[in-house]
C-alpha cells in the first residue's frame, strides 16, 4: 500500500479533510452511511463565523443558573437522563469555564477561528460555490440597550484582540436594513467579516465534488467497526471491507462511542438541536442571518424558505425528538419576523459534537499508529472543517503546522 487513507465521517469536517488529503496525492476513500453533508452538516444555521473567537462556557454565575434551572428557555433545554449520561463531562466542562482556565483557553480556541474565511474561499473556489456564499455578514439582534451595551463591549475586546469586524446598529439603522424585523429589537452588532450560506447541506456536497475531481472515491455506507492488523487499518462495512495504510476519525458525535472499541474513553457529549424552514406572510423579506441573542434562537434566509434554528438540547443522542423547544422559539421568533407556514413535514434534529474544554480533537490518537482523530468542534465544525482539513493533512505529512496543535491533541485527556 502506498499511502491509502480512509476517512469516516463525511460531515463538513471530514469531508475537508477527505479533501486536503486527496489534493496531497493521497488515494482516499470516504466513508458514511449518508451522502456528503446529510447529518449534522446539514441542519446548522449556515454560517462561517469569523467573529466566533470565543467558545461557550458553561455558566457559572447565579442568574444564568437560575434562568436555566426551571428548563423553559429556548436557547438551552435539558432531560434528566441527557444530563446524567454526560455528567462527567459536563462536570470538566463547568471546571475548564472557570474565569483563569476560560482565559487560557479563548485564544487557544481563537488560533482556529481566526483562519476559517481563508480557508473556506480556497475551498468555494476550488468547488466553483460562489454561489452559495453571502459576504455581507450576519447580525446579532438585542431587545435591551444595557445587553446590546455589554456585548458591544465584548466585540470590541476580540476586535483587539483577534481581528473580528463589526459595526453598531441602532434601531434605525436595524430598520433600514431589515425593515420587516420588529421594533422589540433595539438595535444589533453587524458582524461584517464572517459569512453566510444560503444552503450549507449543497455547500458541504459542492466541496464532496471537489474532493472527487481530484480522485477521491466516496463510499455510501454503513460502518460496522474497525480494527489495526500490522500497518494495515481494516473497516468493515455493510458493502464489504476497505483496508488502508492510515484512518481518520471524524464522525463528530458518534466518534467517541466508536473509539471505545480500541479502549479510548474521550469525554464528548452531545448537545441536539432543531431547525424547521417557514414561509414569509406577503412580501416580507429577511435580508440577512439574524440572532435573536436574549431569547437564543436564529433566523436565516436559506434557498429553502427561512430556517428557524434553535438553541442547544441535552440528551443522550439517539434519543426521540422534542418539539416544545421549536415550538417555543416559533412563538418568539413570530414577534420578531413576520413568518408564514411551516414547510417542512417535521422538524430536522442533529446533534453537536462537545467536548469539555471547548475545544475540538485534532491530531493522532495517543495509542495506534495510523489513526487519526478530528471531531469535537461544538458549534464550529461547518466553520472549522477546510481550517481541520488543512491542518491535519499537514500534521499526518509530517509537515510543521501552520498553528500550534498542542492544545488540541486527544492525549489531553
Amino acid at each position: 500500500m502506498s499511502r491509502e487513507t480512509i476517512v469516516l465521517g463525511a460531515g463538513m469536517v471530514g469531508v475537508c479533510i477527505a479533501y486536503h488529503l486527496a489534493k496531497r496525492g493521497r488515494s482516499v476513500v470516504l466513508v458514511d452511511r449518508k451522502a456528503p453533508g446529510q447529518e449534522t452538516s446539514f441542519g446548522n444555521a449556515g454560517l462561517i463565523q469569523r467573529e466566533a473567537v470565543q467558545p461557550h462556557p458553561f455558566p457559572r454565575d447565579l442568574p444564568s443558573l437560575w434562568r436555566v434551572l426551571p428548563n423553559r428557555s429556548i436557547d438551552i433545554r435539558y432531560r434528566l437522563r441527557g444530563m446524567l449520561a454526560a455528567a462527567a463531562p459536563l462536570l470538566q466542562f463547568w471546571r475548564h469555564s472557570a474565569p483563569s482556565n476560560y482565559a487560557r483557553i479563548v485564544p487557544e480556541y481563537a488560533s482556529l477561528i481566526m483562519h476559517c474565511t481563508d480557508e473556506h474561499a480556497k475551498m468555494i473556489d476550488a468547488a466553483g460555490a460562489e454561489a452559495l456564499i453571502k459576504k455581507d455578514g450576519w447580525f446579532e439582534g438585542f431587545r435591551t440597550h444595557q445587553v446590546l451595551d455589554e456585548q458591544q463591549a465584548v466585540a470590541s475586546e476580540m476586535r483587539e484582540r483577534f481581528g473580528v469586524e463589526f459595526e453598531v446598529l441602532d434601531q434605525a439603522a436595524l430598520q433600514d436594513k431589515e425593515p420587516f424585523v420588529s421594533n422589540a429589537m433595539v438595535g444589533a452588532i453587524h458582524w461584517t467579516n464572517s459569512w453566510s450560506v444560503i444552503d450549507p447541506g449543497a455547500l458541504v456536497q459542492a466541496y464532496a465534488e471537489a474532493f472527487e475531481a481530484l480522485g477521491g472515491r466516496i463510499e455510501q455506507a454503513e460502518a460496522k467497526s474497525f480494527s489495526q492488523t500490522g500497518s494495515s487499518w481494516n473497516l468493515a462495512t455493510s458493502k464489504g471491507n476497505l483496508e488502508a495504510e492510515e484512518l481518520v476519525v471524524a464522525m463528530g458525535p458518534w466518534s467517541a462511542t466508536w473509539l471505545q472499541q480500541l479502549g479510548y474513553r474521550l469525554p464528548l457529549f452531545p448537545m441536539r438541536g432543531y431547525h424547521m424552514h417557514y414561509a414569509t406572510q406577503g412580501e416580507a423579506k429577511l435580508n440577512h442571518w439574524l440572532m435573536d441573542y436574549e431569547t437564543g434562537y436564529l433566523l436565516t434566509p436559506m434557498r429553502a424558505g427561512i430556517r428557524l434554528t434553535t438553541g442547544a438540547e441535552m440528551d443522550i443522542l439517539e434519543a426521540p425528538p422534542h418539539a416544545g423547544q421549536l415550538e417555543d422559539a416559533e412563538v418568539e421568533a413570530r414577534k420578531i419576523f413576520p413568518l408564514g407556514e411551516r414547510l417542512d413535514e417535521a422538524p430536522w434534529k442533529g446533534a453537536r459534537p462537545c467536548m469539555p474544554d471547548m475545544k475540538p480533537v485534532i491530531g493522532p490518537a495517543p495509542n495506534h499508529s495510523g489513526l487519526w482523530l478530528a471531531f469535537g468542534h461544538g458549534h464550529q465544525g461547518f466553520t472549522l472543517g477546510p481550517t481541520t482539513g488543512r491542518l491535519l493533512g499537514e500534521m499526518m505529512d509530517g509537515e510543521e503546522p501552520f498553528v500550534d496543535m498542542q492544545p488540541f491533541r486527544a492525549a489531553r485527556f
